[in-house]
């Protein structure tokens, strides 16, 4: 892998513990407990760790600002959602932390369903909920890159609105990227014009690949006025000493996932977007694609990054996500259980070879 690539971890943000298998521990969501996994992730090689969000989680953004200051290079990818925020609160807060951390802050714009109603927000269908996506990642950067920004759009309106303190952007890095998911139709047109970042769960090398085609041109039909997209991958890497030792391993993590019901696997089946529909429908293809993409997790409860899995040695796994890089992915988000030290393993034995 080239030196552009980039390689970031997970950091759950779940009040109950043993999220997808992990330790339950006391005090799991302790800051004691969270700034431990952001200093293994320094120490170990990683860049940093998209923090998870959703209503009845620890707010995301006060867990970012948290480990921030406790750490030194740790870069949190801070998962918000239009709706909880407004543009301009946002952009301020955002560019706050920025500037507190010395310019270690990523976005992920999350569109997905929440309990909305829970803090007093509400939308419509599909096209409007992706509208005022479109319309709040727009007003976010031209608040950050622009002064008195006045608009006066569907869903927000702003009057000689300037961001203090300003981004100290630089040749390659204007702002903060702004990651974005999502695998509908209205969600591509917004990554294609909007995103700096499109996230990709963990499909097969050939769903990517179309995906990949799609988004650029798109991105050229709807004359994207912006750098062009970049791409990462958000994956399960499930890495043992030997092959053969980690598919022993993963098979009995699907055995218990079928005997409890998925249990605590199940964090995005309650609505079933279409990126997330094309991960569980991926297992009627086979247990295993590619060379090592495990499907199974699916068929018992797996959810987003856990749905699949890519499963073997650290060189098997390597191979694989070279082969991810070969299609143009540069961001990877890599993640298993028991998280903290699956970031010093993975940390040690896997990044290496990425970066050799």
């Amino acid at each position: 892998m080239t030196n552009s690539s980039e390689f970031l971890w997970y950091i759950p943000n779940d009040i109950k513990a043993g999220h997808r298998g992990d330790s339950a521990i006391v005090d799991h969501n302790s800051l004691e407990t969270l700034s431990e996994h952001a200093q293994a992730l320094e120490d170990h090689g990683w860049k940093g760790a998209l923090i998870g969000t959703g209503w009845g989680r620890p707010d995301t953004f006060t867990v970012a600002t948290a480990l921030a200051a406790r750490t030194k290079t740790f870069e949190p990818l801070v998962a918000i959602r239009p709706g909880y925020w407004r543009p301009a609160n946002f952009a301020s807060a955002a560019a706050t932390l920025d500037h507190l951390s010395g310019g270690r802050v990523r976005v992920n714009i999350v569109s997905g369903q929440d309990n909305l109603a829970a803090y007093g927000d509400s939308e419509g269908d599909q096209a409007h909920r992706y509208a005022r996506t479109k319309e709040f990642m727009r007003l976010v950067r031209r608040l950050w890159t622009e002064e008195n920004v006045t608009s006066a759009g569907e869903h927000f309106r702003l009057e000689g609105s300037t961001v203090q303190p300003r981004i100290a952007g630089n040749a390659n890095r204007r702002h903060p990227k702004l990651y974005f998911g999502g695998a509908s139709e209205p969600a591509e047109k917004v990554a294609a014009t909007e995103a700096d970042v499109q996230l990709f769960w963990g499909e097969p090398l050939d769903g990517v690949r179309e995906r990949i085609d799609r988004l650029k041109r798109l991105s050229r039909d709807l004359d994207r006025d912006l750098a062009p997209l970049e791409f990462g991958l958000r994956i399960t890497t499930l890495v043992r000493e030997t092959r053969e030792e980690a598919w022993a391993d993963a098979e009995k993590k699907v055995a218990a996932m079928a005997a409890n019901q998925g249990g605590s696997w199940q964090d995005h089946r309650g609505s079933v977007a279409v990126g997330q529909r094309r991960l569980l429908e991926l297992h009627e293809r086979g247990d295993v694609l590619d060379d090592n993409l495990y499907t199974a997790p699916g068929k018992f409860g797996g959810g987003g990054a856990g749905t699949t899995w890519l499963v073997g040695s650290a060189e098997d796994v390597a191979s694989s996500l070279r082969k991810y890089r070969d299609l143009g992915i540069t961001h990877f988000v890599l993640s298993d259980t028991p998280y903290l030290a699956e970031i010093k393993r993975q940390g040690d034995k896997l990044l290496p070879l990425l970066r050799g």
